[in-house]
C-alpha cells in the first residue's frame, strides 16, 4: 500500500478499532487493559503528527490542535500535569487558529495570480464562493460556527493535482467540482464527517484532480457534483 493512499481517516478508524478491542478485553475479564488505557491519548498524538505529514505540512491548525489537546491529557493521565494546568492552556488553540488563517493569506499571496488560490473564512455566517480560473491552484477554507461553500464546475486544473485545506468546526466546508474530477479527502475527522458524496461512475481516471486536506470537529466536510 502506498504511503499516501493511508489517509488520516483511515489512521483514525484504526485506531477506534483498536482502542474498542482493549476495552473489549477489559469489559469481558480477558485482559487487565488499565496499564494500556494510560496510553490511549498518545495514539492520538500519532494520528495528528501523521495528519500534518501527509499533508505535506499544509495541514497545521487541526491536526496540532489534536496533538496539543491528546498531549496535555497523556500528562494528566500519567499524573506529571494537574488537570487545571492544561486547561489554563487553552488559548493556545486560538493562537494556532489566528496563525492558520493568516498562513492561508500566505499562501494565497505566493501564487502568481491570486484568482488561482481562492481563500474564504466562515465564522458565525456563511460564505458561497466560486472560481472559474483556468489554472486553479487550491483554496483555503475555514468554518467555524458557519458554512464555505465553494464551486468549481467551471475551473480547470491545469497542473493536478490541486489541493484545498479546508477546516470545519463546529460548521461545515462543502467543495463543488465536475462530475469527471477524481478527488482524495484526506481529512482528519473528530466527531465529524468528511466524504465524497457524489454518485460512482464505472469508469474514473486515475489521475487525482483535487486533494482535500483539513479537520474536522463536530462538522463536516464534503464533496458534491
Amino acid at each position: 500500500m502506498e504511503y499516501r493512499r493511508v489517509t488520516s481517516q483511515i489512521l483514525v478508524g484504526a485506531v477506534v478499532v483498536l482502542l474498542g478491542v482493549v476495552l473489549l478485553a477489559e469489559t469481558t475479564g480477558i485482559y487487565d487493559a488499565d496499564r494500556l488505557l494510560v496510553y490511549v491519548p498518545s495514539l492520538f498524538v500519532l494520528v495528528g503528527l501523521f495528519a500534518v505529514v501527509a499533508s505535506g505540512f499544509r495541514n497545521l491548525f487541526g491536526p496540532l490542535a489534536v496533538v496539543i489537546v491528546a498531549g496535555g491529557w497523556q500528562l494528566v493521565a500519567l499524573d506529571v500535569l494537574a488537570p487545571e494546568t492544561v486547561f489554563s492552556l487553552w488559548p493556545v488553540l486560538l493562537v494556532l487558529f489566528g496563525l492558520s488563517l493568516i498562513a492561508g493569506q500566505y499562501r494565497a499571496r505566493a501564487v502568481a495570480r491570486e484568482s488561482d488560490f481562492l481563500t474564504s473564512v466562515a465564522v458565525f455566517g456563511g460564505r458561497a464562493e466560486r472560481s472559474t480560473s483556468k489554472t486553479f491552484h487550491g483554496a483555503d477554507l475555514t468554518a467555524a460556527f458557519g458554512g464555505v461553500e465553494l464551486d468549481l464546475r467551471d475551473a480547470v486544473v491545469e497542473h493536478p493535482p490541486a489541493t484545498i485545506n479546508a477546516n470545519a468546526l463546529f460548521g461545515a466546508v462543502e467543495v463543488v467540482v465536475p462530475r469527471e474530477w477524481n478527488v482524495r479527502v484526506d481529512v482528519l475527522p473528530i466527531l465529524a464527517g468528511a466524504e465524497d458524496e457524489r454518485p460512482r461512475r464505472e469508469a474514473e481516471h486515475d489521475e487525482v484532480d483535487l486533494v482535500i486536506t483539513g479537520f474536522a470537529l463536530f462538522g463536516g466536510v464534503a464533496v458534491q457534483d
